[in-house]
């Protein structure tokens, strides 16, 4: 790999896509030493009006290409609509090759992993593969202590109980064909979790999933959204684990948003992470704290631990402070010290399985990876 990386002085990001996700983008790297927001690409007006108050120092460009020409950028992050992504990786490997941070889902179709294969083999800088999830600070003290807690994870089981999918501009989230599907576009981030957690490549899934309540009145140029709002879906792994997902996306009632849970021969530990503060009734007093409960099965009794997250970062996105920690560590990818934590490849894998998911759903059977 061509050794790019800024040793010293201001690290200046170009940003691909300015929605609801690239702004929460601008407000972490804000939040940053030595970090400045140069150039911004965002078509919409509206969008592109919020990004400027975000980063009022930034150049608004007209064109991808634009922003590409400038020679004063040492980084790029792209938060464009999930169907955009493989194609402007493509142009940017055509032209001045940065250290990239591209948001998940890294592809769409199962097309599109032919084309990602073929950047990477060539592509000579970084890119990390944005999954602010594992930085979640319950759900990394639970990617660091499962192993012990549990003697070793047999069983490991997510769930999400949320709010349903925001608006995003031209409504791409809506449909199937530019999000990649529900179990793609929202829970590759599960995925990713249940491969790191459990040290090994899926062999085998089995899904249910369906549209039951979100967006069925909604119409956009005479289409009916066509996005799942519920799943199940069982993964079972090389290494002879298994992991299952539950997403229900009408249940923003919840006092925890995700909560994961892996056992194993001496015990079990959880992790609870409520949803952003923002949704949180003001009514019933202070917004849930993130916790981890370890459960060991001798001598019996769980214990709990608490993960308060720093105003400032609740402020600063919807992610429990992940994406301010995630950026921490691109940053340091970016100045040359050590390589991506979230590869091509895992976000290859994250998406091959929410793929596998969609289609078992859709055709009611097991599909084999």
């Amino acid at each position: 790999m061509k050794d790019i990386s800024v040793t010293q002085g201001t690290v200046r990001y170009g940003i691909i896509g300015c929605g609801m996700m690239g702004q929460e983008h601008l407000r972490n790297i804000a939040l940053l030493e030595e970090a400045q927001v140069a150039a911004i690409f965002e078509p919409d007006a509206e969008m592109r009006a919020a990004a400027q108050t975000q980063a009022p120092g930034a150049e608004i460009v007209e064109t991808v290409e634009d922003l590409l020409a400038r020679d004063d950028l040492d980084a790029l992050v792209i938060v464009s609509p999930n169907h955009l992504h493989v194609p402007q990786l493509e142009m940017i490997a055509n032209g001045r090759p940065l250290p990239i941070l591209v948001e998940k889902p890294l592809f769409t179709a199962p097309e599109d992993a032919e084309r990602i294969a073929r950047f990477a083999e060539s592509y000579p800088a970084p890119v990390w593969v944005a999954m602010e999830y594992r930085y979640m600070p319950p759900v990394a003290a639970f990617l660091e202590q499962a192993e012990a807690a549990t003697g070793g994870i047999k069983m490991l089981t997510i769930r999400e109980h949320r709010f349903p999918f925001l608006h995003k501009v031209g409504h791409w989230n809506r449909f199937n064909r530019y999000s990649g599907g529900t179990l793609v576009e929202k829970c590759c981030h599960f995925f990713d979790l249940m491969r790191l957690c459990l040290k090994s490549n899926p062999v085998r899934v089995m899904a249910s999933a369906g549209q039951a309540v979100n967006h069925k009145d909604e119409s956009y140029d005479g289409e009916t959204p066509d996005i799942w709002d519920n799943a199940y879906v069982i993964v079972d792994f090389a290494n002879g684990t298994r992991a299952m997902l539950e997403l229900c996306m009408f249940a923003e009632g919840s006092r925890w948003q995700e909560e994961l849970t892996a056992t194993g021969p001496t015990g079990k530990i959880e992790a609870f992470v409520p949803g952003p503060t923002r949704f949180w009734p003001g009514d019933l007093g202070e917004a849930p704290v993130p916790q981890l409960v370890t459960s060991p099965r001798d001598p019996k009794g769980p214990r709990t631990e608490l993960f308060p997250v720093e105003a400032a970062l609740l402020e600063a996105g919807d992610h429990n402070g992940s994406t301010f920690y995630q950026h921490q560590r691109f940053l340091e990818v970016v100045r040359g010290q050590g390589g991506p934590e979230v590869t091509l490849q895992d976000g290859g894998w994250a998406v091959r399985i929410g793929l596998a998911a969609q289609q078992s759903a859709m055709e009611g059977r097991v599909v084999e990876l």
